[in-house]
């Protein structure tokens, strides 16, 4: 399966303008559409995203990670410096439990398994990640089956690190792209389908501050 190195222009919903999950002193969580960056992007007509909606609507906010442009769900962001470190803390010692829906081109290969494959930035094809064993950066997914019709499969998927892009090139090496994708499907697997089918799904940690166990769910939209 061969890919190309797609355009896609930006253009981002304005229904709903924000989505916001789980609200209190400290912490925002959004559900974010596909097609809205999570932060500004370099060029002027980019400037729109989550974050500067979230800015001219609730006050200050601070980015603790990101989501794809094209993929949709579950977005965390801190309402102060403070709450910032805290949960990049939480974050980088994965202590934060996520799950993804996502839809795979073909069968997938048994009921369950562990993607273990070091990523690094594919640097002549920017924005796109690959495989490296000999500099790549640690990078593990896991993955079960949760449906399959027509030659495509429903997956859930934990990612155990954070790699860019980690879950559509981790897919990809399997051999079954997830729909929709723009980077790494092929045609046959991204032609028919008018959006990326990878979706936050859920998002469960202690909050840093009040030690409460926040467990916010996000239906998926495909």
């Amino acid at each position: 399966m061969e890919t190309t190195l797609r355009k896609i222009g930006y253009a981002p919903p304005l229904s709903p303008y924000i989505d916001i999950c789980h609200e209190d002193a400290d912490i925002l969580i959004c559900n974010k559409p596909s097609g809205l960056l999570s932060v500004p992007g370099r060029a002027e007509n980019m400037k729109d995203c989550l974050e500067t909606r979230l800015k001219e609507q609730v006050g200050e906010v601070y980015t603790v990670h990101r989501l794809d442009m094209e993929t949709s769900g579950l977005i965390v962001y801190a309402r102060n410096a403070e709450m910032q470190k805290a949960l990049n803390k939480i974050f980088m010692d994965r202590k934060v439990d996520k799950e993804y829906i996502a839809d795979i081109y073909g069968e997938a290969p048994g009921s369950h398994g562990t993607i273990d494959l070091p990523l690094i930035c594919d640097w002549p094809n920017r924005p796109k990640q690959m495989v490296d064993y000999t500099i790549g950066k640690p990078a593990i997914t896991h993955w079960t089956l949760l449906s399959a019709k027509n030659n495509t499969s429903r997956i859930l998927l934990k990612p155990i690190t954070g790699r860019s892009h980690q879950l559509r090139v981790h897919m990809q090496a399997l051999g079954h792209p997830i729909l929709g994708d723009s980077l790494y499907a092929p045609d046959e697997a991204y032609t028919p389908y008018s959006r990326l089918h990878l979706h936050a799904a859920n998002l469960c940690f202690i909050h840093p501050k009040t030690g409460n166990k926040i467990d916010v769910v996000s239906e998926s939209p495909f």
